[in-house]
């Protein structure tokens, strides 16, 4: 035990390396999306993420976003609390038969024109849990998606790029009302 002990407490810590200090991509993509939201929306493009009944991999990956090195809001993107403040819904996982309706009404909720985007392969078809007794399917068969962002999970990268994809006009709102 007390090898053990001296081993851990003289071994360097087991750490991911830092990501680098300027990510000339992330900078990029970010003044590209900027623009876009300023033209589009005025300034800024408000989302609201809605579990479906996912494993929390895709919410892990869209929380990254709001940290220090993503920091989403500096290029005029904001998660809100109401889909009726929202522009965008982004849905992640498969829909459980208990939020069918619950995703429904949200989409309802959510003022027009409004997008629609399912991010992870789970919002797709179901992934890895689709055919379930529990699982509904993908979130095309509750309601309209404007935009599917691949990955299990997307990276925040990803994210970003899917995002910008829809304010490029990639997708048309109006399909969405």
């Amino acid at each position: 035990m007390r090898r053990i002990l001296l081993e851990t407490l003289l071994r360097a810590p087991l750490t991911e390396p830092a990501p680098p200090d300027d990510d000339a991509e992330l900078r990029a993509l970010g003044l590209e999306l900027k623009a876009d939201v300023s033209a589009l929306f005025g300034g800024s493009l408000s989302i609201r993420m809605v579990d479906a009944g996912s494993c929390n991999g895709c919410e892990l990956e869209i929380h990254a976003l709001s940290n220090p090195y993503y920091d989403l809001e500096r290029f005029g993107l904001k998660f809100v609390a109401s889909p009726r403040h929202s522009d965008v819904l982004l849905v992640t996982g498969p829909v459980t038969r208990n939020m069918r309706e619950a995703l429904a009404r949200t989409y309802d909720a959510t003022p027009s024109p409004k997008w629609v985007v399912a991010a992870g392969d789970c919002a797709l078809n179901g992934g890895v849990f689709a055919g379930g007794a529990a699982v509904v399917g993908g979130v095309g068969e509750v309601v309209p998606v404007a935009l599917h962002i691949p990955g299990c999970p997307p990276t925040p990268l990803q994210l970003l790029k899917g995002l910008l994809a829809l304010t490029r006009g990639r997708r048309d709102p109006s399909l969405n009302k």
